[in-house]
Parts: structure tokens; C-alpha cells; sequence
């Protein structure tokens, strides 16, 4: 994989959404045609002989990533959205955020014990919103469970991967 590349392309804009955070815009990386692939191919191939089913994207940037690889790997799609986006009957979890809390929910009918499930969002910083999506898939009973993310923020004392302790999580890239 060509970091190299990934974080020349990296946005980072300081001080949104408050004073303090720097936060990594992914979006520069998806406009990118040759990064976008790097992203895509990487994520294939970490995840091409797991015999994955089931990809569930993360509201809203884990959409991006998540839809492409699972047309690539031939997989279904599972949208994690916050409160009133999903039409039908919901599973729901209230998570702590650094400044309130939230919500994420998924359609009940969204995954079975079948199923071998890769989480996938965009960025790991402290893990509330990611963490509340493993609990969700958790409580389908999937046959496997694997958690994604493009980023990991560990630069700024953020520990979110502690929250995945006996969890499979690979992100591509560090800062």
C-alpha cells in the first residue's frame, strides 16, 4: 500500500468542529481516483478470503468505502444510521461521546448467525459510535465479526482500539 501517497492526500483541518481537533478530512482521499483505488484495493485485500457476507457501513463517511468493497467482494451492505434515517423495525444503541451522547441503529432483518460480518468506518478516534455498531452486530449472533477503519488516531492520546480488546481490527493507516 503507498501511505505515502494516502497522506500526501490527507486533509487535515484544525480547530473543526472546535477548537483543539484536528480533524482528518477523508474526503480529499475519495476524490482522488488513484487514492480512492488504494484505499479499495487494500481493503479487498485484507478481507478477499475471509468469506465475508455481510459489510456493515458506519453513518455516514463508512458508507463510501463500504458500499465499494461490497460490490467488489460480492457481499451484502448494511447501513448503520443515526435515529429516524432506517424505515423499518430498528435495533438501537445509546453511546457516550465526548461532548453528549448518541445513537446508531440497524434494520432487524439486516444480518443473521450465518453471517460473517465486517464493520467498516471511516476513522477510529475514541470508538464510541464503532464500538456501539460491534454491540448491534453482536447482538444477529453472526457466525464472525472483523472491524475496519482507513485511520487510526493514536497521536493526539486517543485509545479507541482499547475498546476492542479479542476484536480482529485493522485500519491502513496511523497517526
Amino acid at each position: 500500500m503507498n501511505k505515502e501517497l494516502l497522506f500526501k492526500n490527507l486533509r487535515i483541518v484544525n480547530d473543526f468542529p472546535r477548537v483543539g481537533i484536528h480533524f482528518r478530512d477523508l474526503t480529499t482521499l475519495f476524490k482522488d481516483a488513484e487514492c480512492y483505488n488504494e484505499i479499495l484495493d487494500e481493503m479487498y485485500e485484507l478481507y478477499k478470503d475471509k468469506g465475508i457476507t455481510k459489510i456493515v457501513g458506519v453513518e455516514s463517511r463508512g458508507f463510501v468505502m463500504a458500499a465499494a468493497l461490497a460490490g467488489k467482494l460480492g457481499c451484502g451492505l448494511v447501513l448503520a444510521r443515526k435515529p429516524g434515517k432506517l424505515p423499518a423495525d430498528v435495533i438501537k444503541e445509546e453511546f457516550e461521546k465526548e461532548y453528549g451522547t448518541d445513537t446508531i441503529e440497524i434494520h432487524t432483518d439486516s444480518i443473521t448467525h450465518d453471517d460473517v460480518v465486517l464493520i467498516h468506518d471511516d476513522l477510529l478516534a475514541t470508538g464510541g459510535t464503532a464500538k456501539a455498531t460491534y454491540n448491534i452486530v453482536s447482538k444477529f449472533n453472526p457466525s464472525k465479526i472483523f472491524v475496519n477503519f482507513i485511520i487510526e488516531i493514536t497521536d493526539e492520546g486517543l485509545k479507541g482500539r482499547d475498546l476492542f480488546k479479542g476484536i480482529e481490527v485493522t485500519t491502513l493507516l496511523t497517526t
